[in-house]
């Protein structure tokens, strides 16, 4: 849990709060930033394939640790640099490193609740991500009031991942996957319900993702104070949180795929309250839904992967990662110069929800038929 909310509630979302004080303080544009968003997720995507390799067999531990070093440092860097190359060179790098994370220390996890056949427990491990968000903005909004930069923004956050890697250690510095002796993985199955698992994954990469990289960016466009937009930001992370735990009892009751689709249905309200729904309300409802739901669906998602290929679990969990990543690449940019064109983030949230919408009935098309 401390991993992911170092390598991915801090080492990637980081960038959304942090981000209009660059745009002002640099002046970005939105295609900018949206090109910097994508380095990050390009290297998320290229980690992720990867990691889907055998060379990695009995690797995990070294290249989960090797992930996180480099996430506190690759933040650092990021407060160090002003150059439009830098930040897309250093990003690049931080996806490749979150991705890292992200896989083995799942693998790591995964192994070891299955052995103990606690599976419920997977989704405390997701939850991290929401405790990286809510710290990282507790955090940001303790400078806000320092009246410290952007830079320093950075800066704090790679201390804040130093000290997120310390703990980790301590508490699983020896820990392997539990079936490390096991040999490699076969093949991913053939089949429509796997094909369409993957490209729901990555339509709800590239849907959720423009309002997790814009979202406090539409808050400082609307007029909001700093203060608000670090609110609004760990309103996010405070509702991912429990998100996953609470999604996976739904699930339990009501189906993997039933519970996905109403996840996507309830990111659709959110995506288009953030620019549809007017004053402080949008921003809020749209940090309670999307916290609420992005977490809870990138384990979802996983999860029907790991179900339609059981035998692959590495394997399947690197390739739905790269279809989500693939679609965390084009969403940030095609919102950034639709944004820049336009002059407001409205219809690059209105492409998002339907991406999110098409995810939805795509997977629930999927769920496999009873015989």
């Amino acid at each position: 849990m401390v991993a992911l909310a170092v390598a991915q509630g801090i080492g990637r979302f980081v960038y959304t709060p942090i981000l209009p004080g660059m745009m002002e303080g640099l002046h970005l544009t939105p295609a900018d930033a949206g090109w910097i968003a994508s380095a990050n997720y390009l290297g998320y995507l290229i980690g992720a394939l990867a990691a889907a390799g055998d060379w990695a067999h009995g690797r995990e531990r070294l290249l989960m640790f090797s992930g996180l070093a480099a996430t506190a440092v690759l933040a650092g860097l990021m407060g160090l640099n002003e150059t439009m190359a830098a930040f897309l060179v250093i990003r690049f790098l931080a996806g490749l490193a979150s991705a890292f994370v992200m896989v083995f220390m799942a693998s790591i996890v995964f192994s070891h609740l299955a052995v103990a056949r606690r599976g419920d427990l997977q989704a405390l491990h997701f939850g991290g991500v929401g405790l990286g968000i809510a710290a990282s903005s507790a955090l940001l909004a303790i400078l806000v009031a320092e009246q410290a930069d952007w830079a320093a923004g950075w800066l704090w956050s790679g201390a804040l991942s130093a000290v997120g890697l310390i703990v980790v250690v301590l508490l699983a510095g020896s820990t392997t996957p539990a079936n490390v002796a096991d040999g490699r993985e076969p093949a991913l199955p053939k089949g429509r319900s796997l094909v369409k698992m993957i490209v729901a994954y990555g339509l709800f990469g590239f849907g959720y993702v423009v309002t997790a990289t814009f979202l406090v960016a539409i808050v400082r466009q609307g007029g909001g104070g700093r203060v608000f937009e670090a609110t609004v930001w760990m309103v996010a992370g405070l509702a991912g949180f429990p998100s996953t735990w609470a999604w996976q009892k739904l699930a339990g009751r009501i189906g993997l795929y039933a519970a996905y689709a109403a996840s996507c249905l309830i990111e659709v309200v959110g995506v288009t309250a953030s620019v549809v729904v007017k004053g402080a309300a949008g921003p809020l409802i749209a940090g309670v839904l999307l916290g609420g739901t992005f977490i809870a669906l990138t384990a979802l998602g996983i999860q029907m992967g790991r179900q339609l290929a059981p035998r692959a679990p590495r394997r399947i969990f690197a390739v739905m990662t790269a279809a989500f990543g693939l679609g965390q690449i084009v969403g940030p940019i095609a919102a950034g110069l639709l944004a820049q064109a336009s002059g407001n983030y409205t219809l690059a949230s209105i492409m998002a929800a339907v991406a999110l919408l098409a995810s939805g009935v795509i997977a629930w098309s999927a769920a496999p038929k009873s015989p």
